[in-house]
């Protein structure tokens, strides 16, 4: 008898322990479960490596942004000591050189890699010039999705804790600003700031961080009440330390999945800018651009607009597939 009581006492600690805390969970007792091994990077990880879908769109955006990574570097070098070659080192011939014998020449692969995709009305390989503009794309994505996050948990994790006067303000602003089309405000900022890629950086920036101040305050208002955080309360600890101990740390897992979804929003969004045709530098390559450009040539010069737009697609489905898949997991709809 002993020896079963304590057999359905270590099963009681196991099912206790195998227990999965959604993070938009409402159930009070389960709000009070603390954070452990059911949360977090390693849980998140744990379960894309064992998800056949999450893995390959995982394995695609990390070669996609490791690669990014080394040539934006290669770029900067190659800037900085104006040897420009330096930055060509990764691509299979120089994107900004004109050689008009290849004058919208049609994918080959006789001249393997470098024609694989075809060549523009200058002769330059669009493979080259797809590879040259990636860095540009990747930076845009991780800068203003870490800036929107940063920028979103301060106004609402603030709102949701503090109330009052200052949940009214700053829900104000942000309503301001989800309003407007997010292409139709991001034109608008880009022609009233200037041109140049920092400018659309700061403009998506400006505009990016309205929907991540919504959740962080969602999160503030649900979670203030808990028992851990009235015991905090008690404990003496500032509204600050509370908010950035308690509040944060329980919207990790869900935020993850949004900002997954959102790199890809943002390298669209952000091509799109480039096909309208704004914030680029004359004579360098952007995804958009090549896609815009691309397109009067159209029927006969196909290739031209239909590669960058794969490429495009591509990154973007990779990052909406693993967005998708991490948000199941966090939301309880997953498990493994």
């Amino acid at each position: 008898m002993e020896d079963s009581k304590s057999t359905k006492e270590k099963g009681g600690i196991r099912w206790l322990r195998r227990r999965r805390l959604s993070p938009t969970a409402d159930l009070q007792n389960e709000a009070e479960v603390p954070l452990g091994e059911t949360s977090g990077l390693q849980f998140i990880f744990g379960f894309v490596r064992k998800d056949r879908a999450a893995l390959t769109s995982g394995i695609l955006i990390a070669a996609f942004l490791i690669y990014a990574l080394i040539e934006g570097i290669l770029q900067y070098i190659a800037g900085s000591l104006r040897n420009p070659s330096i930055g060509y080192m990764l691509l299979p011939s120089n994107p900004l050189a004109f050689d008009f014998s290849h004058s919208l020449g049609a994918p080959t692969i006789a001249s393997f890699p470098i024609g694989i995709f075809g060549f523009d009305y200058e002769g330059r390989s669009i493979l080259s010039r797809i590879l040259y503009a990636a860095p540009g794309d990747a930076l845009a994505s991780v800068l203003v999705v870490a800036s929107a996050i940063v920028i979103g948990m301060l106004l609402g994790i603030t709102a949701g804790y503090v109330g009052g006067w200052a949940d009214e303000i700053l829900m104000r602003v942000t309503d301001a600003f989800l309003a407007f089309p997010l292409i139709l405000l991001a034109v608008a900022l880009s022609i009233i700031l200037g041109n140049g890629y920092t400018v659309v950086l700061v403009t998506l920036v400006i505009i990016w961080w309205p929907t991540y101040a919504r959740f962080f305050r969602a999160q503030a208002l649900t979670l203030k009440n808990r028992g851990y955080v009235e015991a905090s309360k008690l404990s003496g600890l500032n509204g600050a330390r509370i908010m950035f101990r308690h509040i944060f740390p329980n919207s990790v897992d869900p935020i993850i999945a949004i900002a997954t979804l959102d790199f890809g929003n943002v390298i669209l969004t952000y091509s799109t800018l480039g096909f309208l045709g704004i914030g680029l530098q004359i004579g360098y390559p952007e995804w958009g651009s090549l896609v815009s450009t691309g397109l009067f040539y159209i029927p006969q010069v196909w290739w031209y607009a239909l590669f960058p737009g794969l490429v495009i697609m591509a990154v973007v489905v990779c990052f909406s597939i693993l967005g998708d898949r991490i948000q199941d997991l966090v939301g309880g709809r997953l498990s493994y």
